[in-house]
């Protein structure tokens, strides 16, 4: 059965990245997942992480343990209350940025994780909820 642990990681600059993805490599590998998908992990982590300091310059990672229909897996919800994105589904186009990067953030975290949901509004901020199950 997974621990029941849960971490909150106020996200406004680099430095704080590092921190979410600590505690999300700390969680996966007390719960048991393999060095490859702690490692995904932590990737898909800092995706995210990234583009709430990018965009929204402040938010919120939550690392937690989770369990449904009898397996365990680990949970990043990463929040904030940013401008938003405007077209989502051209927003998860490998490739599509609006500042100039490669594009490759939120549908890499998408393509690493198991389950993946983002919801967003304009003006209002930007919600990823994203699961990995352990094997």
């Amino acid at each position: 059965m997974a621990p029941r642990f849960e971490a909150r990681i106020r996200i406004r600059s680099d430095a704080d990245i590092v921190a979410a993805r600590r505690q999300g490599r700390a969680l996966a590998e007390q719960m048991g997942f393999s060095s490859t998908d702690v490692t995904v992990i932590a990737t898909a982590i800092s995706e995210v992480a990234r583009n709430i300091v990018q965009y929204a310059r402040e938010g919120e990672v939550v690392v937690s343990a989770t369990r449904e229909d009898g397996r365990d897996g680990l949970t990043i919800v990463a929040r904030d209350q940013g401008p938003g994105i405007a077209d989502v589904v051209k927003a998860m186009q490998p490739g599509y940025s609006t500042a100039n990067s490669l594009g490759l953030g939120l549908p890499g975290a998408r393509r690493l994780m198991d389950d993946f949901e983002i919801s967003s509004r304009v003006g209002e901020g930007t919600t990823v909820t994203m699961t990995k199950w352990q094997r």
